[in-house]
């Protein structure tokens, strides 16, 4: 069986304040991309688990995020062995959801092959033990999410919306993000009002225009060089750019995949990995 795991970008993402359970209070406006890694699963009624990758950056058994969602889900709900191989396209530490897009699919995948058979709900729940990104990816499509990033509200589609990616040669800890994050000075709290207001509208300028990151200026203390990334896709034709999730991957938004297509042939960033895509 293959499952398709979908990248993600966020569009707008505040930080509202520590929990006191550790994590981060958020709203965020998160979009599916027709980027997509590939997950080959062949479940079985006994045996092991066994998780492998395409890209040898991506780690293997128990240290994956597809495995740690299959064992979660056997161990919670009963099952038995699958083998998992990850054909890799979206690149890894890049605040593109890629390792929680591969546990949503192995979760989704996994529910039906070993006949668990749990509800959506149940799936979100289990998706939130893995990891934040995960009932997002689950969902997919266009969402507004609150909480850890568990709380979702979908919205109408967004689809159709060029994007350039751009992923430097370096990773971000997220982990590490936040830290420095709640070092620094608050900001006020953004209104994503408008900008969801302007995705339902299909107001496209108006999309490119309002979108925000509050993560960025972190990253961009640790990597001025994404300043520079974003004043490329600009420069190259792209309506807006901003970074996504906790970086270090900057995105472009264009009107149509075509434009997306352009924008990336005219970019000239040497050791950067560049992807045109779009929405879904």
């Amino acid at each position: 069986m293959e499952i398709k795991a979908r990248a993600k970008i966020n569009l707008f993402l505040d930080v509202l304040g520590l929990r006191p359970d550790g994590y981060h209070e958020i709203l965020t406006v998160m979009q599916s991309l027709e980027l997509h890694d590939i997950l080959e699963i062949e479940a079985s009624l006994e045996g092991d688990l066994q998780v492998e990758c395409s890209d040898p950056g991506i780690p293997s058994g128990s240290g994956n995020l597809a495995y740690k969602a299959a064992d979660l889900l056997r161990r919670e709900f009963g099952g038995a062995g699958a083998r998992i191989f990850i054909n890799k396209n979206i690149p890894h530490s890049a605040g593109l959801a890629g390792g929680s897009s591969n546990a949503a699919a192995a979760l989704k995948c996994l529910n039906a092959a070993w006949d668990i058979n749990i509800s959506p709900e149940e799936l979100f729940s289990l998706g939130e033990k893995i990891g934040s990104d995960v009932p997002f990816c689950l969902l997919g499509n266009t969402a507004v999410a609150g909480g850890r990033g568990e709380a979702l509200t979908p919205l109408p589609p967004f689809s159709g919306v060029g994007v350039v990616l751009v992923k430097p040669s370096f990773g971000v800890s997220t982990a590490q993000a936040y830290r420095l994050y709640d070092a620094l000075p608050p900001m006020p709290e953004q209104d994503a009002g408008a900008l969801v207001r302007a995705m339902e509208g299909k107001d496209f300028t108006a999309v490119a225009g309002l979108m925000y990151n509050a993560l960025e200026r972190v990253t961009v203390s640790l990597y001025p060089e994404i300043m520079n990334i974003k004043s490329a896709l600009v420069g190259a034709g792209a309506a807006g750019s901003l970074m996504t999730g906790s970086g270090p991957t900057v995105f472009g938004l264009c009107p149509s995949p075509g434009e997306a297509l352009a924008v990336a042939s005219r970019l000239n960033l040497p050791g950067c990995r560049i992807i045109a895509t779009a929405t879904i």
